[in-house]
């Protein structure tokens, strides 16, 4: 069994050396079990493979990304490649990592480590016995760790939300989690469909899934508000938001089940 772990990162220059550091920190200790009887990063397969994805980046990411010593040779099983693409969005870098991604297992996740590393092998643990899961940050006691994030972003996203709830995906309380993980066969084929570039590609990806029949899973996560979000809500970019979460349906209205595949 093999992991690949796909990092779109634009202009991260600032945060991507801490970053890697607590990733590739946490991940050498795989083989240890957590304090609290958990896996921990024991539940983590042996080959992981780090993606990131450099978003036409131009502070210097990808040099130090290249500079890493797993960069130059894997250590213990553990690689890290660069793939440079020109700027189009994380959804388009997203798409790019997982088109590229060769482990039997793939996730995506924020190159912040907004999502810790720690969480890994819980989705690890649940596409063991579905074909998709998806991180949300609404914990099984209802509570709701986006709110630690500035008031008119939690509002921006309560209507997102609705709209693509009406609309498009239904009752998926959290689809903008940037934490999400896939079977290779699923991946291949859900982003190899994938037409939205914008930050409403989450949302294209799920309702492709349910169409295509894939069994999903929503795994509680934790996550941290990084502060530093490059992300500024414009009225181009509510327009272009609004026109992709209406376009998705109509897409995709030919997308089918595949043979073979399980709801």
């Amino acid at each position: 069994m093999s992991l690949t772990l796909v990092l779109p990162a634009f202009d991260e220059a600032a945060r991507i050396e801490s970053a890697l550091d607590e990733l590739f920190g946490y991940l050498h200790r795989r083989g240890e079990r957590a304090r609290d009887g958990s896996p921990g990063a024991a539940g983590l397969p042996h080959r992981i493979d780090v993606l990131v994805i450099d978003d036409g980046s131009t502070d210097g990411t990808a040099d130090l990304v290249c500079a890493r010593p797993e960069a130059i040779a894997p250590i213990d099983g553990i690689s890290l490649s660069l793939i440079r693409v020109p700027h189009g969005g994380k959804g388009a870098a997203v798409r790019t990592g997982m088109l590229a991604a060769q482990g039997d297992l793939v996730i995506f996740a924020d190159a912040d480590m907004a999502t810790p590393p720690d969480q890994l092998p819980l989705l690890v643990a649940a596409l063991s016995e579905t074909d998709v899961a998806l991180g949300s940050r609404i914990q099984p006691d209802g509570s709701d760790m986006r709110a630690t994030q500035p008031v008119y972003r939690r509002l921006l996203g309560k209507a997102f939300h609705a709209l693509a709830a009406a609309w498009v995906i239904g009752p998926v309380e959290d689809t903008q989690c940037g934490f999400k993980g896939f079977t290779r066969v699923a991946a291949h084929d859900l982003f190899g469909r994938q037409r939205v570039t914008s930050i409403v590609f989450d949302v294209e990806v799920i309702y492709l899934a349910r169409r295509r029949g894939y069994r999903m899973a929503v795994v509680p996560i934790h996550w941290y508000d990084r502060r530093g979000s490059r992300m500024r809500m414009r009225p181009g970019l509510a327009v272009r938001v609004a026109w992709d979460l209406f376009r998705i349906p109509f897409v995709h209205r030919r997308a089918k089940r595949p043979s073979g595949a399980t709801a």
